[in-house]
C-alpha cells in the first residue's frame, strides 16, 4: 500500500459514525459546569493509527475531520478551547504517511502552534508510544478518548487499554479490518498474548474451525479483553456496507452518557452506501439499515426481535430490564426499543405477558415454557 489509498465504503460509514459521536463527545466534556471541581478538565483525543490525512479521492482522513469539526462545532464558543485544555494526538508509524499528514494539517489549518488547541503529530508505534506520549502531555487524571483504528492487526497491548480504562472518564474505540481474523498458523502468538493478556484468552477463537463464525469469536474475545481491562460497557458490532468488505468495531466506556452517545450516533448515521450495523449475537436476522431513532415503523427489525428472544431465554424479566439489557449488551439498540419489541412479540404469540392490564415498562414478560 502506498502513501494514499482509496476510501472503502465501510471506512466512510465508520468516519460518519466518528463524526456523529465526537459532535456529542466534545460538548459533554468541554461544557462542564464551572461550579464543579472538574470545571475545566484537560481532554485528550488520541488517534493512534492516524494515516496520511487524506485518501486518493481527496476525502479527508480522521485527523483532518476530527480537528475541523472541533474548530467549527456549533458549541465551540462555549467550549473554552485552549492549548492547555484540549490535546489532539496523532500517531503514524510510516515516515512518508507521517510527513504527508503533517503537511495536510498545515495546509488545511495553518501553523499548528497557532491553533486554539494543542495538536501533536508524532511518528511512532501505537502500541509502544501511546502511553509515553499521554504521560508526556499530562493526560492522566483527565478524560481520554483513544482511537485504535487499524485496517490490519491491532498490535496494541492490553496494558494500553487497561491504563486508559482505569483513567477517569476515558474511552477507547478499536476497529479491525477484514484480514485481522487470520488463520491460526498465521498468528503471532507472542503479540496476541500482549493484546489479549494471555494465551488462554484468545486460543479458543483461534481454534474456531468454521470460517463464518471466526470473526464472531474474535470480536467477542476482544470485547472480553476490554471488560478485563476495566471498561464497564463494551459494544461490539459489524459494519456491513452494500459493497466491499465489512469492518469490525469494539467500543469501551465506563460512562452511561458515553454509551448512549455512541448508540445515538450509530442511529443517526445515514445509509447512503447501504450499510448496516449488525450485532454479533444474531445469526439469522438481517437489519433493515440505520433508521432515525425516533422514526415510527409498524414492524420491528428482525434483529431486535431475535435479541429480545435471546434475553428472555435466560428467564423472565420486566420490559424495563430487557431495555437496560439492550442498552448495555447489544450493539445498537436502546431501552426505548424494548416496549415496541415486546408488544409485537405478544401480538405474534411468541411472548407471554405475566402482568395484568396495559403493557408497560414494569410488565413482566417471558417466553412460553421459560420460567
Amino acid at each position: 500500500m502506498g502513501v494514499l489509498w482509496p476510501l472503502e465504503p465501510a471506512t466512510a460509514a465508520k468516519h460518519r459514525l466518528y463524526q456523529r459521536y465526537l459532535d456529542a463527545w466534545w460538548p459533554i466534556l468541554l461544557q462542564t459546569s464551572q461550579r464543579t471541581r472538574y470545571s475545566r478538565p484537560r481532554v485528550t483525543l488520541l488517534d493512534a493509527f492516524a494515516g496520511p490525512g487524506r485518501y486518493e479521492g481527496g476525502e479527508p482522513g480522521s485527523p483532518v475531520f476530527i480537528l475541523d469539526r472541533l474548530l467549527h462545532h456549533t458549541a465551540v464558543d462555549r467550549m473554552n478551547l485552549s492549548p492547555h485544555r484540549v490535546h489532539l494526538v496523532f500517531i503514524e508509524k510510516d515516515r512518508a504517511r507521517h510527513e504527508h499528514l503533517l503537511a495536510e494539517l498545515t495546509d488545511r489549518f495553518g501553523k499548528l502552534a497557532d491553533l486554539p488547541v494543542r495538536v501533536e503529530v508524532r511518528r511512532g508505534d501505537a502500541g509502544r508510544d501511546s502511553l509515553p506520549v499521554l504521560t508526556e502531555l499530562g493526560a492522566w487524571g483527565n478524560p481520554i478518548l483513544g482511537i485504535f483504528d487499524s485496517w490490519g492487526s491491532v498490535n496494541v497491548p492490553l496494558e494500553v487499554t487497561r491504563r486508559i480504562a482505569r483513567n477517569r472518564s476515558s474511552e477507547v474505540i478499536t476497529t479491525f479490518g477484514p484480514n485481522w481474523f487470520s488463520r491460526r498458523e498465521e498468528l503471532n502468538a507472542d503479540i496476541f498474548d500482549e493484546v489479549f493478556g494471555g494465551r488462554e484468552h484468545w486460543e479458543p477463537a483461534a481454534d474456531e474451525a468454521r470460517p463464518d463464525e471466526r470473526w464472531r469469536a474474535w470480536l467477542g474475545t476482544y470485547r472480553s479483553a476490554l471488560r478485563r481491562a476495566g471498561f464497564s460497557y463494551q459494544l461490539q458490532f459489524r459494519l456491513v456496507p452494500r459493497t466491499g468488505q465489512p469492518l469490525y468495531l469494539v467500543f469501551g466506556t465506563g460512562s452511561d452518557a458515553g454509551l448512549k452517545a455512541m448508540k445515538e450516533a450509530m442511529w443517526k448515521v445515514d445509509d447512503r452506501d447501504g450499510e448496516s450495523f449488525q450485532d454479533p449475537r444474531t445469526r439469522g436476522a438481517k437489519p433493515d439499515g440505520q433508521l432515525d431513532i425516533f422514526q415510527v415503523s409498524d414492524a420491528c427489525d428482525p434483529e431486535l426481535i431475535e435479541l429480545v428472544t435471546q434475553r428472555l431465554a435466560l428467564g423472565r424479566a420486566t420490559v424495563e430490564t430487557v431495555g437496560q439489557w439492550l442498552l448495555t449488551e447489544t450493539a445498537r439498540w436502546m431501552p426505548t426499543h424494548a416496549l415496541k419489541a415486546v408488544r409485537q412479540m405478544r401480538q405474534d404469540g411468541s411472548v407471554a405477558v405475566q402482568s395484568p392490564g396495559k403493557l408497560t415498562s414494569k410488565s413482566w414478560v417471558s417466553l412460553p415454557g421459560v420460567a
